[in-house]
């Protein structure tokens, strides 16, 4: 059933700063892959360039994921969750922890390999928590 009513300020900052981090630090995964083959051509200390570029931007927005999932999670009404629902929340915080866990591990690999690795764990753990958080909507 769509809503009848408008959210209240509150909501509307708290959903927003939500949103526009996982814009920066989902958004800005894909578009990072999808430049890297140009990034390689531009000498070979642009990929690390760029790398701590995005990561200048990603780190503070996934931390304000973070901050802002568990204030979403405060104002869910947590004691009347579906045990289907509760599930849910908790493989999605699972993968959350995954996802920082890949993407700061990419930052600390001394390969190109398990760079790779870990920027594909970390992409794939954040696609999963994604789409995890649209179901918890409702």
């Amino acid at each position: 059933m769509a809503p009848t009513h408008l959210a209240d300020t509150l909501t509307v900052v708290r959903l927003s700063l939500h949103v526009a981090a996982a814009t920066v630090w989902v958004g800005g995964q894909l578009v990072m892959a999808g430049l890297m083959r140009t990034v390689r051509t531009l000498g070979s200390d642009a990929p690390k360039k760029m790398a701590q570029a995005f990561g200048r931007l990603s780190w503070p927005a996934f931390w304000l994921l973070v901050v802002t999932g568990f204030w979403n999670f405060a104002e869910s009404s947590p004691a009347s969750a579906t045990t289907s629902w509760s599930a849910v929340f908790g493989i999605k915080m699972l993968f959350v922890l995954i996802a920082g866990l890949g993407a700061w591990l990419h930052t600390k690999a001394s390969t190109a390999k398990t760079r790779g690795m870990f920027a594909g764990i970390g992409m794939l753990a954040t696609l999963v928590a994604m789409v995890l958080g649209v179901a918890l909507a409702g």
